[in-house]
């Protein structure tokens, strides 16, 4: 039976103690006490370090930039300039700031349908973004991929995408990918809590362990599927334990706090990038807003969401600041100037050409030429 009691233990090394436990042959306590281990992780943030303030102030103005953008993006939509659905990680900010700000540009990224948070942070240029979400000429993809289809593999951005759980095996072929060449880069793979319970979940997780590629998935937890609550549509206990019973370390970590994060994920990517292995991170956070711009999210409790906006992941960070001798002045500076940033995009994109005509065949393979 697993021993559990007097459980002092740093996140990571409890983390470890997963690897090769499996559930095969766990039965009435050993299992309850497998969950036990599994929750006693995921509950863990006993982080002796804290990011240095400067750190923090990075951050926060990621985080800043981000919100600045998916502001536009709404008035794009609303001023019908906006090309298709876009859904904005408005709330959610952290973990794509966190995540990505432990990252080499030579690292690669794999993202979901909601990617323009994850895009900005690995270093993509918001003007060159707007363009694409506008259809226009000088956008990221040509204007041809818009928002649920932006790349910039300039940066290491894989591409965002319109399949939910999709970008997992594209994440775990570039791992592999990585491993072949010998290199120490790193891919991490972001997915919504409703692509753990897709087939491209089970098939990338058990790949990677088998090939112990370099890979940290990222379960990006908002508490819904499109519409629906997700643990009214999930059985079992979630990713972590799923995780778990292939092998791979895995916890949960709160989503909205970008010191917290950012400290774990540091850790979480050296160890990947030293041959550790694949890791799964489970972060729970949550979106200020509907499914995508249109979506009015009549289906949650209007009290849900305000307590979920108690807990706004860029005022933590700017609480933490302002605790630690930043000026208020300093910071809501650094907010306007994102506004400001992201308003000459928006208005740059707007006023761009359309492509021309020759572009629609370009970046297009066939099979010969027209007849």
């Amino acid at each position: 039976m697993l021993k559990l009691s007097r459980m002092k233990l740093h996140a990571s090394w409890a983390i470890h103690k997963l690897h090769g436990l499996t559930l095969a042959g766990l039965h009435g306590a050993d299992y309850e006490s497998f969950l036990a281990l599994i929750n006693a992780v995921s509950t863990m943030s006993t982080f002796e370090r804290t990011p240095s303030p400067q750190r923090v102030l990075d951050l926060f103005a990621t985080m800043c930039r981000i919100r600045a953008f998916e502001r536009m993006v709404i008035r794009g939509t609303k001023e019908d300039l906006v090309k298709g659905a876009a859904h904005l990680s408005i709330g959610q900010e952290a973990v794509a700031a966190s995540v990505c700000g432990n990252l080499r540009r030579t690292d690669q990224i794999a993202s979901n349908h909601r990617g323009h948070g994850h895009t900005i942070a690995k270093g993509a240029d918001p003007e060159a973004m707007m363009r694409e979400l506008f259809g226009k000429e000088g956008g990221v993809c040509g204007g041809k991929g818009g928002s649920m289809h932006i790349a910039d593999f300039d940066v290491g951005m894989l591409g965002a995408n319109g399949i939910v759980g999709a970008g997992i095996l594209i994440a775990v072929g570039a791992a592999k990918s990585k491993k072949m060449l010998g290199t120490n880069d790193i891919v991490v793979c972001f997915f919504g809590d409703g692509a753990v319970n897709r087939g491209p979940f089970l098939e990338g997780l058990n790949w990677a362990r088998v090939f112990d590629l370099p890979v940290l998935f990222v379960c990006e937890d908002n508490k819904y599927a499109a519409t629906s609550r997700t643990d009214q549509l999930t059985g079992g206990d979630g990713p972590v334990v799923r995780a778990a019973s292939l092998g791979i370390p895995a916890q949960t970590f709160d989503g909205n706090d970008a010191l917290g994060l950012d400290v774990l994920v540091g850790e979480l990517v050296e160890e990947i990038r030293s041959g550790g292995g694949p890791q799964l991170l489970h972060v729970e956070t949550y979106r200020h807003i509907g499914h995508t711009v249109a979506d009015a999210a009549t289906y949650r409790p209007d009290e849900e969401v305000e307590e979920a906006k108690t807990r706004d992941p860029i005022e933590r960070a700017k609480a933490f600041l302002l605790e630690n001798g930043s000026v208020k002045g300093d910071l809501d500076q650094i907010a306007a100037g994102a506004e400001v940033e992201m308003l000459a995009a928006f208005e740059v994109a707007r006023d761009a050409p359309w492509p021309s005509l020759a572009a629609t065949r370009l970046d297009v393979q066939d099979v010969g030429a027209p007849s």
